[in-house]
């Protein structure tokens, strides 16, 4: 399971690393923002979730890895040649963009729900829930934040409405298999943000 743990961290850190800094490459970000987007966004949602929790100093501070593997993710993404290939080709950054954003949020989604699990005194079912979907779009709120763009939970495909899915069929099926709850709930959270891209789904907007 500790494996599964590391591998699904790594997976998820990498991807929201890369969301970030493709966001800072689009805002004409020197190498610096570029690497600090990517990292805020890798461990953003991780801090504010283990504040939740009461762990202090926060993981991120405590093992420094995924703020290594962020680090690294977003300076090879500034690179010249990455920043080529993507820049030039709108279609193949929207595309690779999404990709990482979903994977991302499904994966640290049901990270979110197995740490508070794991570290509540009692972890109830909405404690489980609410960590899982703060754990999966925090990241993302802080980068748009720092990139002064409207958030993208509130304006894209049903984006915070596939992590709360995910998060309550993972804490649902958690006490049957805990494994097969975590891919289940990233699963769910993957399909749902294809599905509402393919099929262009969004929540009603207010309407003047």
């Amino acid at each position: 399971m500790d494996a599964f743990i590391f591998i699904l961290n790594f997976l998820g850190t990498l991807a929201f690393a890369a969301s970030g800094a493709m966001i800072g490459l689009k805002k004409n970000m020197d190498i610096f923002g570029v690497c600090i987007l990517g990292l805020t966004t890798a461990t953003g949602g991780g801090v504010i979730r283990d504040l939740i929790l009461g762990l202090t100093p926060p993981m991120a501070f405590q093992d420094p890895t995924s703020a290594v593997v962020a680090l690294v993710t977003s300076a090879v993404f500034f690179s010249l040649h990455v920043r080529q290939v993507l820049m030039h080709n709108q279609r193949r950054y929207d595309l690779l963009l999404f990709w990482m954003d979903a994977l991302g949020l499904g994966a640290f989604t049901v990270i979110g729900v197995e740490l508070a699990f794991q570290q509540a005194a009692e972890p109830t079912f909405f404690l489980l829930v609410f960590v899982g979907v703060l754990t999966g779009v925090g990241g993302g709120v802080l980068r748009d934040l720092l990139a002064q763009q409207l958030p993208y939970i509130f304006v894209k495909h049903v984006y915070a409405c596939a992590s709360l899915a995910g998060a309550l069929l993972c804490a649902g099926l958690w006490d049957l298999d805990r494994m097969a709850a975590m891919l289940v709930g990233m699963s769910a959270v993957v399909l749902i943000r294809v599905l509402a891209a393919h099929y262009h789904w969004n929540l009603p907007k207010a309407k003047i």
